[in-house]
C-alpha cells in the first residue's frame, strides 16, 4: 500500500520506539539498545513532523545555498537540531529530557550500563511517554503505541532488600546525570515530563469489568491537599504501601445549598445558588446537567451522584475550587462577564461624644 512519505518515517519511527521499549524491559535487554532506538524514534518522528508540514529539514551550505550531501543524498538534521527546531524554549521539560539521551547515548560506559538505568528509570519513562504524547499531538490518536505496551514488573522496586539494592548501585553513574542537571531550574527537574516518577498504591475492593491492573493518577487532577501528599512522596522516594480503601459512604458532603452559603459567607458579594453556582458547575464540567442519561459521570473530585436519593453532593474541594476561581470582583468579573452584586455593609449611626466637664478637677457644683 503506497503511503505518504511521512508516515513512511512515522512508522520506521513506531518500529524504534517498540524495539527501545522492549529492551528497557527485558531482564536480559541492553540499556545502550534502549539509547540507541528512542534515539531513532524520537529522530524519526521529527523528521516525519517537519515532513508533514513541508519543513525543509536538511543542511544547506552556508555559501551556495546548495544541500550538503552524504552518498549522494541530502544530509537531514541531527536530533539535538530537530529538537531545538521543535521545542525553541531551552527551558521545556521535553526538549531537556531528550537532550539528556542525546547525551547519555554519546558518553555511556558500558560498565556503568547497567546502573545508569537503574538511575535514570523516571528520565526513561518521560522520554517514552513525552514520545507517545508528541506523536498522537501530531498524527492522531490512530497513532498511539498505548495498546502495544505494557506496565513491566520489577521486583527490585517492591522489596526492602531491592530499594538498598538499588541506592548502592546509583552512586557511580549518578555524576553522569548530575553534571546535565547542574543548570537547570529545579521546577524543571521537578517536572513529571522530565523525569516521571511513579508511586505504587495497592487497590483493594469490589472490582468491575472496567479496572485495569494499573490506574495511572495525573497530579494535574489531584486537589491541593493530594497534590502534596504525592508531592512529598516523590520527592523523598517514598514508595506508599498504604491499602487504598474506596470511600463507600458520603460522609463529610455537602448540597448546593450548604455549599452557596459558604461560598457567600467568603465572599464580599452575593452567590446565588440557582445563579452562579449552577452556571459554574456547568461551565466547569463537573456534573451532568439534570435530564442526562447518565447522571454519574461527574469530576468526583468536586461531586458525586448519590443514587438512592437522586441527588448530587458536593466536596469541600468545590467550595475552595469556587473561590479560588471567582473570589475577588476580577475574578467574577472575568468568569461570568459582569460585575457581582456586592453585599451592603451596615454601618451604626456616630454616637453623639460624651460633654466634657471643663472644670478644674475637684470643683463641684
Amino acid at each position: 500500500m503506497a503511503y505518504a512519505r511521512w508516515k513512511h518515517i512515522l512508522i520506521e519511527s513506531q518500529r524504534h520506539a517498540l524495539k527501545a521499549v522492549d529492551e528497557c524491559n527485558c531482564s536480559s535487554g541492553n540499556y545502550s539498545d534502549f539509547l540507541t532506538h528512542m534515539h531513532k524514534a524520537w529522530h524519526y518522528l521529527l523528521h516525519a513532523e517537519f515532513h508533514m508540514a513541508k519543513i525543509d529539514y536538511h543542511y544547506k551550505d552556508a555559501q551556495t545555498g546548495q544541500h550538503k550531501l552524504i552518498d549522494g543524498e541530502a544530509k537531514a538534521w541531527h536530533l539535538e537540531w530537530c529538537l531545538k527546531q521543535r521545542y525553541t524554549n531551552s527551558a521545556d521539560p521535553v526538549r531537556l529530557n531528550a537532550e539528556l539521551f542525546v547525551a547519555l547515548r554519546n558518553k555511556v560506559e558500558h560498565r556503568y550500563e547497567h546502573n545508569l538505568k537503574i538511575v535514570t528509570g523516571g528520565k526513561a519513562q518521560a522520554l517514552v511517554m513525552n514520545y507517545e504524547q508528541e506523536m498522537v499531538d501530531h498524527f492522531g490518536p490512530a497513532f498511539s503505541l498505548a495498546d502495544r505496551l505494557r506496565f513491566p514488573i520489577a521486583l527490585q522496586t517492591l522489596t526492602a532488600e531491592g530499594q538498598a539494592q538499588l541506592q548502592e548501585a546509583a552512586k557511580k553513574p549518578r555524576d553522569l546525570v548530575a553534571k546535565f542537571e547542574a543548570s537547570i531550574e529545579s521546577d524543571v527537574l521537578d517536572d513529571m515530563k522530565y523525569d516521571y516518577r511513579v508511586r505504587l498504591v495497592p487497590i483493594v475492593g469490589k472490582r468491575n469489568d472496567a479496572d485495569l491492573a494499573v490506574n495511572f493518577v495525573n497530579l494535574d487532577e489531584l486537589t491541593d491537599d493530594e497534590h502534596a501528599v504525592m508531592t512529598k512522596a516523590g520527592r523523598t522516594g517514598t514508595v506508599i504501601t498504604k491499602v487504598k480503601h474506596v470511600e463507600t459512604m458520603n460522609r463529610e458532603k455537602l448540597r448546593a445549598s450548604d455549599v452557596a452559603k459558604r461560598v457567600e459567607a467568603e465572599l464580599p458579594f452575593h452567590f446565588s445558588l440557582y445563579g452562579e453556582h449552577t452556571e459554574m458547575w456547568r461551565r466547569l464540567n463537573i456534573r451532568p446537567a439534570k435530564d442526562a442519561p447518565d447522571p454519574c459521570i461527574t469530576d468526583a473530585r468536586y461531586c458525586i451522584y448519590d443514587e438512592p436519593v437522586s441527588t448530587y453532593l458536593y466536596t469541600d474541594a468545590w467550595v475552595k475550587k469556587i473561590i479560588k476561581e471567582i473570589g475577588t470582583v476580577e475574578k467574577y468579573r472575568k468568569f461570568f462577564g459582569k460585575d457581582p452584586r456586592m453585599k451592603k455593609v451596615t454601618t451604626l449611626p456616630k454616637q453623639a461624644e460624651p460633654a466634657h466637664d471643663h472644670r478644674p478637677i475637684g470643683k463641684t457644683a
